[in-house]
């Protein structure tokens, strides 16, 4: 029998009940990765905790109207089903989760694996664009949770994958779709992805050059040329610019009547698609005389799941795992 090989998908995690709202909030802002909330490590989760009990009560209302939750965990899930279901005919492979600011975190992933006698483990990002302040830091928390487990793993990772030709695929067969829905009109292709303070773009991280990776490969595909934006910012930094709801302000100036936004950054739904762009950004297209819509996100697409499979393969093979 083949040798088990552990995949661990990482993400970000989201609350699953509207109680679970501030305590996510607290473990992200207590993530230095991302933010230094005080130049003394220390006082980190003191603020942190703050900071969560006065955003907690708006992001309980965007959380209420998507449901009561993140449907993150239940979509990682079953993309995890799926991409197990792909790998089955390619060796023994078993898929987990490990979600950075809510559970199942990394330290419950790698017991699992444990308990299955994997001691391979191929650490899969579910950001195609990589950046410190999302899939390094996950990497950096998995990291610490295999020297903290006293278990020998052996360690492939996965850390980005923006012109994946499957990904790309996707994207491009969804925006094919979206403009279907136009009937025929016109309609401003725009790409919304998730804002960045600009000093991690100074200090060289990639996330940036990868998102216009990206897009190049999507629009070699499509022939269609889109405009692209950043959501999703908060705090008193410079963020990457210009915000989507600038950009709808801009394309309403310019007499657009349609707008076609994909969420470029995110492969999954979750608050940023179901709230921010299909309540928030509709309702600020729709005050402003457009119509906007939104692509599918990728979810559980079969050529997304193909595309990530072939990831995990071709990082075994190059392992000498396969």
């Amino acid at each position: 029998m083949k040798e088990p090989i552990g995949v661990i998908l990482l993400n970000l995690g989201g609350p699953e009940t509207l109680a679970d709202v501030e305590p996510f909030l607290v473990n992200l802002f207590s993530d230095r990765t991302i933010i230094r909330l005080s130049p003394f490590p220390f006082l980190q989760k003191f603020i942190a905790r703050r900071i969560a009990a006065k955003r907690a009560p708006k992001s309980c209302e965007a959380y209420r109207l998507i449901g009561g939750g993140s449907p993150l965990a239940r979509i990682t899930g079953e993309q995890g089903r799926g991409l197990a279901a792909a790998l089955a005919a390619d060796g023994n492979f078993q898929v987990r989760m490990a979600m950075r600011y809510w559970r199942p975190g990394a330290e419950t992933a790698l017991s699992e694996c444990a308990r299955a006698g994997i001691r391979r483990i191929v650490a899969l990002t579910l950001y195609p664009h990589y950046s410190r302040a999302t899939t390094g830091s996950s990497l950096d928390d998995l990291r610490r949770a295999i020297a903290a487990s006293g278990h020998a793993f052996e360690l492939a990772e996965i850390r980005e994958w923006p012109d994946q030709p499957d990904y790309v695929g996707c994207l491009a067969e969804s925006i094919r779709n979206g403009m279907a829905g136009f009937g025929g009109e016109p309609a401003q292709l725009v790409y919304s992805a998730h804002s960045l303070p600009v000093s991690f773009i100074r200090e060289g991280d990639p996330y940036l050059d990868q998102i216009k990776r990206t897009i190049a490969a999507v629009e070699k595909n499509t022939g269609m040329a889109g405009r692209l934006c950043f959501q999703s910012r908060s705090g008193p930094v410079e963020w990457l610019t210009p915000s989507t709801p600038e950009m709808l302000e801009q394309l309403a100036g310019e007499g657009v009547k349609n707008v076609l936004m994909v969420p470029i950054s995110f492969v999954s739904d979750h608050v940023e698609t179901l709230y921010e762009i299909d309540i928030q950004y509709r309702e600020q297209a729709k005050e402003l005389g457009m119509r906007l819509e939104r692509t599918d996100s990728l979810n559980t697409h079969p050529l997304f799941i193909t595309g990530l499979a072939t990831l995990v393969k071709d990082t075994c093979a190059k392992q000498g795992w396969l």
